[in-house]
């Protein structure tokens, strides 16, 4: 008769979960299925699992899975033990996964769903341990076991790897609503919100995040008579405190371009040990380690509208230019802090609804000279088959505080790819090959590359004169397309020749896209010439030189290369368009520099008028001195350099008058 209510317990434990063949001390403490904290660029779902018992339990050969139909989805490899007390952290990263992990990390092939689900942890004979319903998840909030608790429920706060908290909620407080836009304003403005029945509105004005210590906000509204970040949340009884609203109050300011406000923690961007835009104290730089933070991303167009208002991620952008004080800034929407999309263009020659992630560039190695030459260069290459980045000329306001001049620029990645090919199947975005410089290992931005070097493998190897091989390569290479770049790069006297990408879609040949060429308009020698026009045979110097020049010594290819370089020039790089180019960008710029170097003092406007002055006569000059460029690197007779250039050249020398 003693027996039955011991039958009855374990069979109650057994429809709860939290009991099989003697484990009941291993379990599900914590879950995060809607991510948004980037550790190491990833931000993958995880599960946490803690021995709860007196004694290390062996976990080789145990199971996980988020199928009930296939338990044994996913094993702990041989080794796998976690010790009394410990915990150990399982990603989910819906990626393939050649290592399943050691130690307190494994990983996962297999993503959790947000929209809730359940998991099973089952041991090394198959037997259930912990079947767990998890609900629908809120975004960064994780959800768990509290400290010395049974029942699940949300957390304020994640503590992966570390103890639970004591206290857990059913549910999420709503987020309140401002009642006041952000925007632009005169003299002041008071801001009214309104929050949930019962629930407690609380505020900051520096870009913290509000906590329950902040400032309550005032029933009747805050007045405003200064620019202010302003953030607020909710916090309500028995449940976890709501997401945070934020927007900018620009008070008796007109910038007169666009503008980009962000509002984040003090400690994501000055902090010593966490922030991204400082330097830190640790051997590698903080703004080079990658990390990628939440932000609240505002969008006011020219008119001063706003287009977009929020949450997302940014990272430190760039490579060298990273040391200047003012650095570049790649912003991401991410699901889990709200929104997939960025849904705005801010782009003059573009006609998508919405984008993925935007660039905030600083000018980099044009830091303190132009700060125009990328843009001005770059738009010249609408209409000319090849991918580049668009440009608006923004300003930029950190927790209202005035951040200067930045060109808005379009992010060089496997969505900025897709909308332009026309991609639109995730699995096929996945799968875009990116590739920068050679393209070996260490410059493969996406995909795979071992297509790519194998490519240039064989136009270094092969001749392709004979058919067969010709045919090979036209059916790997958009050839067209790198013309165009080579085209580019030469008339511009890019002397940064290392920025060189290529990219693929599933399916398509290897195309090349323009970027980065800031660096040119700088002097009227043969640079990069020289680095694009050489034996096949030659060394490798930042970028595969092997499939233009294979394709040189093919007649009709070398004809069609050379009338491409000749029609660029007669067209795109007639002195009348490349000077409305740069009247665009200098209308913009000339009235807000003065502004900018007050923040940076990093110039002088007589210096940046002197700077533009040079640039304009290099722009201007430089087409001139192709053809005879090309003569020496090509070897060509004076009768193909008329036949090639003679008319183009008399064109430049109407066009294109030195003044």
């Amino acid at each position: 008769m003693r027996i039955k209510p011991v039958v009855f317990t374990v069979a109650l434990l057994l429809v709860l979960g939290l009991w099989a063949a003697g484990s009941a001390e291993i379990r599900i403490s914590e879950v995060m299925a809607s991510n948004g904290w980037y550790e190491n660029g990833h931000a993958w779902d995880w599960v946490e699992l803690r021995n709860d018992g007196k004694k290390t339990v062996n976990l080789s050969g145990w199971f996980f899975s988020d199928s009930e139909k296939n338990p044994l989805k996913w094993a702990f490899p041989e080794g796998t033990k976690l010790k009394k007390g410990a915990c150990l952290t399982v990603f989910c990263t819906g990626e393939e996964i050649s290592d399943p992990g050691k130690g307190d990390t494994f990983y996962t092939d297999f993503a959790l769903s947000s929209k809730g689900e359940t998991v099973v942890l089952s041991d090394a004979q198959g037997n259930v341990v912990q079947r767990l319903e998890i609900p629908e998840q809120y975004g960064c909030v994780s959800w768990g076991i509290p400290k010395g608790g049974e029942d699940y429920g949300y957390f304020e706060n994640p503590t992966r790897g570390e103890k639970n908290e004591e206290k857990v909620y059913p549910r999420r407080t709503a987020a309140p609503s401002l009642l006041t836009a952000g925007g632009f304003y005169a003299g002041s403005v008071t801001v009214e919100a309104q929050g949930a029945e019962g629930a407690e509105l609380r505020y900051t004005t520096d870009g913290g995040t509000p906590t329950q210590k902040s400032k309550a906000f005032p029933g009747g509204g805050l007045t405003l008579k200064k620019t202010t970040a302003l953030r607020i949340r909710a916090f309500g009884e028995d449940a976890v405190s709501s997401e945070t609203v934020s927007a900018t109050y620009f008070i008796d300011d007109n910038p007169g371009t666009s503008v980009v406000s962000l509002i984040t923690d003090e400690k994501y961007l000055f902090n010593k040990k966490t922030g991204i835009l400082v330097k830190g104290s640790g051997s590698i730089p903080n703004y080079s380690k990658g990390w990628e933070y939440p932000i609240n991303i505002e969008y006011f167009n020219r008119q001063g509208q706003g287009e977009i208002n929020q949450m997302g991620t940014f990272t430190a952008s760039g490579h060298s230019a990273r040391i200047n004080a003012q650095k570049s800034i790649a912003l991401y929407a991410r699901k889990s802090w709200g929104k997939e999309r960025f849904a705005f263009n801010p782009f003059p020659t573009r006609n998508y609804d919405s984008y993925k992630s935007l660039l905030l560039r600083s000018a980099n190695s044009d830091y303190s000279a132009t700060r125009l030459r990328d843009i001005v260069a770059s738009s010249l290459a609408e209409g000319q088959g090849i991918l580049y980045q668009d440009h608006e000329v923004i300003q930029v306001y950190i927790n209202g505080a005035y951040w200067g001049h930045y060109n808005l620029r379009e992010k060089i990645n496997k969505h900025f790819i897709a909308q332009y090919e026309g991609v639109t199947d995730e699995d096929q975005i996945d799968a875009i090959d990116i590739l920068a410089r050679t393209g070996t290992d260490e410059f493969l931005q996406n995909g795979d590359n071992s297509d790519w070097l194998a490519l240039a493998d064989f136009c270094k190897k092969n001749d392709l004169n004979q058919p067969e091989n010709l045919a090979w390569v036209e059916g790997q290479l958009d050839i067209d397309s790198l013309f165009t770049h080579a085209a580019f790069e030469i008339i511009l006297g890019n002397v940064d020749f290392t920025n060189v990408r290529v990219y693929r879609v599933p399916g398509g040949k290897w195309r090349y896209l323009l970027f980065d060429v800031e660096a040119c308009w700088r002097g009227l020698d043969r640079t990069p010439l020289e680095y694009y026009i050489k034996p096949v045979s030659g060394k490798i110097q930042g970028f595969r030189h092997e499939p233009l020049n294979a394709l040189l010594a093919v007649p009709e290819y070398r004809a069609k290369f050379l009338n491409r370089v000749s029609e660029l020039l007669a067209t795109v790089f007639r002195w009348d368009r490349v000077e409305a180019a740069f009247d665009r960008v200098i209308e913009q710029l000339e009235p807000i520099l003065p502004r900018h170097i007050r923040r940076w003092k990093n110039m002088k406007m007589s210096n940046w008028k002197k700077n533009i002055g040079a640039t304009k006569y290099y722009a201007r000059v430089r087409p001139k001195k192709i053809p005879s460029l090309l003569k020496t690197a090509m070897k060509l007779s004076d009768a193909e350099v008329e036949t090639y250039f003679g008319e183009t050249m008399a064109l430049l020398e109407e066009t294109n008058k030195a003044p």
